[in-house]
């Protein structure tokens, strides 16, 4: 039996590999998949964002992680290669919710998690009983596993030494895919198990793929004591809130942390309360970023724009705000109403969703009517200030600054702040960087 493991692309276009190749990662969903499947299943993984798909490589069941923007390049894919004859299993944050959607171009979805259920399917499939849909329950934390990284080996990723320690998000906002799944729960691994895959990764530098490290801070704590004596440097994802608790700051420094990024989304009161960001506060917003960036910790900062409270103004304001707070990097999107979320929820009811072409939800593309700007203004807005925060004088004022408080890590800001510049061919090839993420087999549909 061969199983052939899908990354699909957004776009299946040579040069978009080229200029993305730098921001793309393996997907850990489908490496745990790897590890997962019996030994006697022949395995193979491909990534379009990096090379082309062989529909001739002979595969009898293909598994494909599919994220709201990646669909209708999914769907396309999966009815390919049903015309070869294999079977086809889709599965990750689109299909989980929209399952009977799914079902119209694959022979099987898995809603949730695929750690419970991963074999059954493959034993399912060598019996010829493929069951239309197969329900993940939630993971316990001592049953997450670490990937079969040698799947990702010889694929020309410039990074691979990631890994996730935690999953889910304490907090409930209203436009996260990750809360929709996951709740407000949020699961520990083994701190053992966690030191174990780094030293196995063996790499100076390694990334945390969680959706907020310091979701536990009990427990973060614990972690980045334990990561100090591996003399690392790490980068994450986390919370504004890791700069109230001054000794998890320094704890983190002290570990190796030297960059995080973080979703301030909005720099009003009013918006952070209308997409329930609430322990955010906006006046607190600069002292905290200062707080963190003293400590030696560099950030990227994320923001959205789109929100009902948000008017053509937000534009220039929230350029002034990041360039006063002197952060290394910054990312811009348009608040998108993905599947399930109560974004969407509420923008059906007020009829302002626009369209439904799944290709336009990746955080790049205005898919809804704005309360207090033109459609067009909210993309025009969006362009602009992509363009003004990576301009070559703006890029080289901010290195130069970044270069004078951190010594070390001008060179590399520098290399980031123009790898960005080079994707601004397309603006949307950035946004969706950091849109929906793909976490594989998520648990709860709706």
């Amino acid at each position: 039996m061969k199983l052939l493991l899908v990354v699909p692309a957004k776009e299946e276009r040579k040069e978009r590999r080229l200029k993305g190749k730098a921001f793309q990662i393996p997907q850990l969903s489908l490496g745990i998949l790897a590890s997962l499947t019996p030994e006697d299943v022949e395995v193979d993984y491909v990534d379009e964002n990096l090379e082309d798909i062989n529909y001739e490589w002979g595969a009898d069941l293909v598994a494909i992680t599919v994220m709201t923007a990646t669909a209708p390049r999914a769907y396309e894919i999966a009815q390919n290669f049903k015309k070869f004859g294999a079977k086809v299993v889709l599965g990750g944050i689109h299909p989980s919710i929209l399952p009977y959607e799914a079902l119209k171009y694959a022979d099987s979805v898995v809603v949730g998690e695929a750690e419970y259920v991963w074999q059954q399917v493959i034993e399912d499939f060598k019996r010829k009983e493929l069951k239309p849909i197969y329900y993940g329950k939630r993971v316990d934390s001592k049953d997450i596993i670490s990937p079969k990284r040698e799947i990702f080996k010889n694929k020309g990723y410039y990074f691979t030494s990631i890994l996730q320690a935690t999953r889910g998000c304490p907090y409930d906002c209203d436009f996260c895919s990750v809360s929709l799944f996951f709740g407000r729960s949020f699961r520990n691994r083994q701190i053992k198990d966690i030191i174990k895959e780094i030293e196995e990764l063996n790499h100076p530098l390694i990334g945390f793929l969680d959706d907020n490290l310091i979701g536990n801070k009990k427990f973060a704590k614990k972690l980045f004591y334990e990561l100090i004596p591996l003399k690392i440097r790490w980068l994450a994802q986390a919370s504004l809130t890791i700069a109230d608790d001054l000794e998890l700051l320094r704890l983190a420094k002290r570990s190796g942390c030297a960059g995080l990024f973080i979703g301030i989304e909005s720099i009003s009161e009013g918006g952070l309360k209308e997409i329930n960001k609430r322990y955010q506060k906006a006046k607190t917003l600069l002292e905290k970023i200062k707080r963190i960036q003293e400590e030696g910790i560099l950030i990227e900062g994320s923001f959205i724009f789109g929100l009902d409270s948000d008017t053509p103004d937000v534009f220039d304001e929230t350029l002034e705000f990041v360039f006063k707070s002197k952060m290394a990097l910054a990312s811009f999107g348009i608040l998108t109403p993905y599947p399930g979320t109560k974004l969407q929820k509420r923008l059906i009811e007020e009829n302002r969703i626009i369209t439904y072409d799944w290709r336009l939800y990746d955080c790049g593309h205005a898919v809804f009517k704005p309360k207090n700007m033109t459609i067009e203004k909210l993309q025009e807005g969006l362009d602009y200030c992509w363009y003004q925060f990576y301009s070559y004088k703006n890029i080289f004022k901010r290195v130069f600054s970044l270069g004078y408080r951190f010594p070390l890590l001008g060179i590399p800001v520098l290399i980031l702040n123009l790898s960005y510049k080079r994707m601004l061919f397309k603006t949307t090839d950035i946004s969706s960087w950091f849109s929906q993420k793909n976490y594989g087999f998520i648990p709860e549909t709706i």
